[in-house]
Formats: C-alpha cells, sequence, structure tokens
C-alpha cells in the first residue's frame, strides 16, 4: 500500500463523511430544526463563536452547520476568546468518529447521526 492509495483511501471516505453531513442538515431544516449559535469549549471554559449549527456530541464537541460543514468544537483557552468569542474553521469529517479512542467513546459517523436525528 502506497501513500498515494492511503490520500485516495482517505480522500474518498472525507467525501462520504461530507455527503452524511449534508444529508443530515438537509434533512434538519426540511423538517424545521432551526440552526443555533454553536460554542467552543476549552476544558469547562465554553467560548462564542461565529458558526450555527447543531451539536453532533451531547458534550457539544462537534457540531455540523446548515450546508453540512463539520466542526471540531474543541479550541485552545484563550484569555481574549472568553471576551472576543472565537473562529472555528471547518474540519474535514471522518466516517469513524472517535477513532482509536478508548473503547466506547468511537462510534460511526452513519450511526451518531442516526442518534442525533432521532433526539432533534
Amino acid at each position: 500500500m502506497t501513500a498515494e492509495w492511503w490520500e485516495r483511501s482517505r480522500a474518498a471516505e472525507t467525501a462520504r463523511a461530507r455527503e452524511l453531513l449534508r444529508g443530515f442538515a438537509a434533512d434538519l431544516l426540511r423538517r424545521g430544526r432551526v440552526p443555533g449559535p454553536l460554542r467552543a469549549r476549552a476544558g469547562a471554559a465554553r467560548y462564542r463563536t461565529d458558526v450555527v449549527g447543531w451539536y453532533l456530541r451531547a458534550d457539544g464537541s462537534l457540531g455540523v452547520g446548515p450546508a453540512g460543514e463539520y466542526y471540531v468544537l474543541d479550541v485552545a483557552p484563550s484569555l481574549a476568546g472568553r471576551f472576543r468569542g472565537v473562529h472555528v474553521d471547518p474540519a474535514e469529517p471522518p466516517l469513524q468518529i472517535g477513532r482509536g479512542a478508548r473503547d466506547g467513546e468511537s462510534v460511526e459517523l452513519v450511526e451518531l447521526l442516526r442518534r442525533r436525528r432521532e433526539e432533534l
């Protein structure tokens, strides 16, 4: 397996994950679920962000925007961020959330979206 193969595989995974997230966001909008402001976190501190959407995890660590953008909402602590808020860029979504984490912390994206769809 070459580096080129790994890169193509990762790109295909990201494309599939983006497709799932766009479908999830479109479904929520069709159902009248209005996106709200997302907050980032640094330990126990919460910071305002410049993005809106829905949280994917109950702990507020991940979010999805209305166009299917994927956000990792963990940020570095910042005194300025406490007062001004923080900017969060969309990230490349994986198909397996928490890959390599402890047992019970990893979940397939499709399963996570299914659970959140039921909750929202």
